[in-house]
């Protein structure tokens, strides 16, 4: 590690963190990466490992031409994400997704990690801010993310006056494949649509008809659910995240529009379409694991193993792993953080992740590659320039340091990345053949020049 530079301190090695570390030590800046496991655990990890993925082992639409966190993934690319390096050969089958083994892919992080020569790793809680700002130029990340120690919270209430918003974020259950009765179920991508290597059968499908699907709502607004402790009552829910038990609360019909939908798929034997689908997509590369889809819950373990047995296909399952549920929480960085993010009260510190407000892996991820960006130029005596609000990026960076408008009450919820975030464009609005395109067409069309837009301005952000 250089003696001329002092380190900038990494504090959480979840994908924030192991990002923020990656774009410091890539741009010379030496690091020391504080990991509180394995001496503290926690209640969704299970490893020591970096980027270790706790809820689903998916990254979401691959896609940039028309999806916003498929563009996310470009953009990542383009910028040298450690992420995106070690999900190429974790990759399993996921349709048009970029899901992972989890394990090959926490590996391949924690390696790369390990192996760079400016990167030094502290394994330990950090329970305040103090032992880490020990001199007026020290700069400290933290990348803490939902599940931040109680000790350092505090710490961090204490620094701002202002205390954390909290949410609950649920984890899926996991079957194992073989217990899977492929005499019910079937593979099958929804409308057929291909992945990468042109797979059409990245799911499978459970189908219900809809005597079933009855009896399977009602099993889930009985069945057992954890007892909330009382810090814990009353906090909201992420609504890209509800328990599956909580969207059936809301109706019967709530789940059949949700992560139930059986549209664009075909029960092979009757050869129509089913009343209802519960899909599941495979965790592991060696394709012996596959997780319920959107089946986060806070059902009890006995409960979940008795009524997700309902599921046809699923009747003699065995789980891998069973759902759970633990509180996240998040700034709020609007009022929290600067457009460098760092905190206005205390400028040494930034603040990466999810604990900014932003939601999903992948833009926890970014998030941590901006901090790392911004801190390495502050350290490099290099002007900290955010990237355009017309990338994915910059929109992220927009909407956790002020560009949320809220409902009127001043109120700030995690978000994920989505093409709403970005300033308006010009769309076209006649195809290639002269025609005006309607509907889901223009839609399209949109789409692709908003991500166009914006690969172009971020080459120009990156160019020297």
């Amino acid at each position: 590690m250089s003696a001329l530079m002092k380190p900038v301190h990494v504090v959480g090695g979840g994908l924030a963190g192991s990002e923020a570390t990656w774009a410091l030590a890539n741009a010379g800046v030496p690091v020391v990466l504080h990991e509180m496991r394995p001496m503290v655990k926690t209640d969704a990890h299970h490893t020591e490992k970096f980027a270790e993925l706790v809820c689903s082992n998916s990254f979401r639409s691959d896609d940039w031409r028309g999806n916003a966190v498929g563009l996310l993934h470009e953009e990542m690319r383009h910028v040298g994400s450690l992420v995106m390096a070690s999900a190429e050969p974790a990759q399993v089958p996921a349709g048009s997704a970029l899901a992972v083994d989890r394990d090959v892919f926490s590996d391949a992080v924690t390696a790369a990690l390990t192996a760079h020569p400016l990167v030094s790793i502290e394994r330990g809680e950090v329970r305040s801010f103090d032992a880490l700002l020990d001199a007026p130029d020290a700069s400290v990340i933290f990348s803490t993310g939902p599940l931040t120690s109680p000790s350092l919270a505090d710490s961090i209430r204490n620094l701002t006056g202002e205390d954390s918003l909290a949410f609950f974020d649920a984890i899926a259950p996991i079957v194992h494949a073989d217990s899977i009765d492929f005499d019910i179920a079937w593979k099958q991508s929804r409308y057929d649509k291909e992945g990468p290597g042109g797979d059409k059968a990245a799911y499978v499908n459970c189908p219900m008809d809809e005597a079933q699907y009855t009896a399977f709502i009602n099993a889930l607004n009985t069945g057992a659910k954890t007892e909330f402790k009382d810090w814990e009552k009353n906090t909201p829910y992420f609504e890209g995240c509800l328990p599956i038990e909580v969207m059936a609360e809301r109706g019967p019909e709530t789940l059949r529009f949700g992560p139930m939908k059986p549209v664009g798929l075909m029960d092979p034997r009757v050869g129509k379409r089913p009343h209802a689908v519960v899909q599941l997509r495979q965790d592991n590369k060696l394709g012996t694991l596959f997780n319920i889809v959107g089946f986060q819950t806070k059902l009890k373990y006995g409960a979940q193993e008795e009524i997700f047995r309902m599921i046809p296909g699923l009747q003699n399952a065995r789980f891998a792993r069973l759902g759970g549920i633990h509180r996240n929480t998040f700034l709020n960085s609007p009022k929290l953080l600067d457009g460098a993010l760092r905190l206005k009260a205390e400028p040494r510190v930034r603040f990466a992740g999810q604990v900014t407000g932003v939601e999903g892996y992948v833009e926890s991820a970014a998030m941590g590659m901006m901090a790392g960006r911004f801190a390495a130029a502050e350290r490099l005596g290099r002007p900290v320039e955010a990237p355009p609000a017309t990338t994915a990026f910059g929109a992220l960076v927009a909407h956790v340091t002020g560009g949320h408008i809220g409902d009127g009450k001043g109120s700030f919820q995690p978000m994920n990345v989505n093409f709403g975030l970005f300033p308006e464009i010009a769309a076209p609005t006649h195809g290639a053949d002269g025609k005006k395109l309607k509907g889901e067409d223009r839609s399209r069309a949109k789409k692709l020049a908003l991500a166009e837009r914006a690969l172009g301005d971020l080459a120009a952000w990156l160019a020297p």
